[in-house]
């Protein structure tokens, strides 16, 4: 990948940190996106509807006929609403994982934006903004799924689809960030192996934390789909607690930071 050629007074300029320079530029990123996906739609669909309709069917309807919750909730109304957590982690993560690398540095996309005056800063929000809204319609298929399947118990749940582009908004973040430090698209395998996987089954999503070691449920506490679980799963249940502001404020702080990370690596990723 080459890196684009800047004036010297503009290298001095950023070399120190500058917050966030973004217009509504952003959204030609956004678009530019949108429009690739409107014309492969049909395949991107695959993974995330079958992937997460297999996972219910096999834990909600049938693991799930043999589990026993000591609260005596049913599985499905357990496993159902963590799974639109989980899964919508899943595609924010690989949008701005896989799906930006491949812009970045195979397509040379990135190169071609930040030539026209788009800024990376805007380039860097219109892919975040992208993986957020590819997270949105993760959480519209795999909740249709659930509530169908009986894994959502009151009208509430239908704030998880509004309230669900901040986390859409943080996992995309963190993915940039690492993806901007990836030096080959195998080097994701790292981010996926020991980051996303491990909150996948260790978020509280398949099975109750407080049967575990105590420093499991410490260590949950400090990965993003622990809190994002909660929300979600008290919503669908329609019981909500003050506790649950909580989560909703280190979702926020975290996707703030995660932005602000992404926004630094990606300027020394592309300017040079």
């Amino acid at each position: 990948m080459t890196a684009v050629a800047i004036p010297h007074a503009a290298r001095r300029r950023l070399a120190g940190w500058t917050p966030p320079q973004v217009t509504a530029r952003a959204l030609h990123v956004w678009r530019r996106n949108r429009d690739v996906y409107l014309n492969v739609w049909r395949s991107e669909l695959i993974w995330p509807i079958v992937e997460p309709l297999v996972t219910l069917l096999a834990l909600g309807l049938g693991l799930g006929t043999f589990v026993e919750l000591e609260s005596g909730q049913d599985y499905i109304d357990f496993v159902g609403p963590a799974l639109i957590a989980v899964f919508s982690m899943w595609t924010a993560t690989a949008e701005c994982g896989w799906g930006s690398y491949t812009r970045m540095d195979s397509q040379g996309s990135f190169d071609a934006i930040i030539a026209t005056p788009v800024s990376v800063d805007e380039v860097t929000t219109g892919e975040v903004i992208w993986g957020a809204t590819r997270s949105l319609m993760g959480v519209f298929y795999i909740m249709v799924m659930v509530t169908i399947m009986g894994g959502i118990d009151s009208p509430m749940a239908l704030l998880i689809f509004p309230l669900a582009l901040v986390p859409g908004v943080m996992f995309s973040a963190i993915s940039l960030a690492y993806t901007a430090i990836a030096r080959s698209v195998s080097s994701l395998n790292y981010f996926f192996a020991t980051y996303v996987t491990p909150q996948f089954w260790l978020s509280g999503a398949f099975f109750p934390l407080s049967e575990l070691p105590g420093w499991v449920s410490v260590v949950a506490w400090f990965t993003p789909a622990y809190h994002v679980v909660r929300i979600y799963r008290a919503l669908a249940a329609g019981d909500p607690q003050a506790e649950h502001l909580i989560d909703g404020l280190w979702i926020v702080v975290v996707a703030a930071v995660a932005y602000i990370i992404a926004i630094t690596m990606m300027r020394r990723r592309l300017i040079k």
